[in-house]
């Protein structure tokens, strides 16, 4: 396993990885589907160009020794914080630890960038996975941003009244 950067190369692959892994049938055999709660799909080729052609913003993956990519992740540079976004691993490749190698990767940009702190959205429905972050040292700001306010970004809910959460990780603790 290897992390390293992402570039146009990967679109494809990361792509269909980030949508295995939050979305249809596939995305059910990890723990971190939204398929119950959102519609659509969670992220496509285009967005991703633009996303790797934005200054301050790096996508990092997790390769395995074929060269496949298993895990990524979004970290958005801002003025003295670091946003962590589109976390995704393979829903196959879940529970060894190559989400947390992903953080920890997340955690040493933010140090190299002198960021004080990680920030995350989470959706408030996803009870496990606030949990698995608030194990790794972030915690609710009580920030919030209702879902139907940002609709058709991240997918078309499903069921009423979710809302995106904040998180964050000072860093230096």
């Amino acid at each position: 396993m290897e992390i390293t950067r992402a570039n146009l190369a990967d679109v494809k692959e990361l792509d269909k990885l980030v949508n295995s892994a939050y979305r249809g049938e596939d995305s059910k055999k990890g723990w971190t589907t939204e398929a119950e709660i959102l519609d659509g799909i969670r992220i496509d080729e285009k967005a991703l160009e633009i996303m790797l052609a934005k200054p301050g913003l790096t996508i990092l993956k997790v390769i395995d020794g074929n060269g496949k990519i298993l895990g990524t992740v979004c970290l958005e540079v801002e003025p003295n914080e670091l946003h962590l976004g589109m976390f995704a691993v393979s829903p196959l490749s879940q529970g060894n630890g190559m989400g947390k190698s992903l953080l920890m990767a997340a955690e040493d940009h933010a140090l190299e960038n002198n960021c004080a702190k990680i920030v995350i959205s989470v959706i408030s429905t996803r009870v496990e996975l606030i949990n698995w972050y608030g194990r790794h040292g972030y915690l609710p700001t009580g920030g919030s941003i209702a879902f139907d306010e940002i609709e058709g970004r991240f997918g078309d809910p499903k069921v009423e009244a979710i809302s995106l959460i904040e998180m964050e990780k000072v860093l230096g603790d």
